[in-house]
C-alpha cells in the first residue's frame, strides 16, 4: 500500500525540477552489472558445496547396495 501511494503522489507532480547527469545511466548500468557479475561470481565459488551436496545426495550406493 506504501509503494501504491508513493507511486501515485510522485506520478502526480507537473514538474520535477530535476537534472539527470548523461553519466547516471551509465552508473546505474555498472550498478546492475556489478550486481549480476558478483551474482555469478558467487555461484561460481560455493558450485564446488552444490555439487558435493547434490552427488551425495543423489549417489550414494551406486554400487546396487551390496556393503
Amino acid at each position: 500500500m506504501a509503494i501504491l501511494t508513493l507511486t501515485v503522489i510522485l506520478i502526480n507532480y507537473d514538474f520535477a525540477y530535476a537534472y539527470l547527469d548523461p553519466g547516471t545511466g551509465s552508473y546505474i548500468l555498472q550498478l546492475v552489472m556489478a550486481g549480476l557479475l558478483g551474482a555469478l561470481l558467487a555461484l561460481k565459488i560455493f558450485w564446488r558445496n552444490i555439487k558435493a551436496y547434490l552427488s551425495n545426495l543423489f549417489g550414494k550406493n551406486r554400487d546396487g547396495g551390496a556393503e
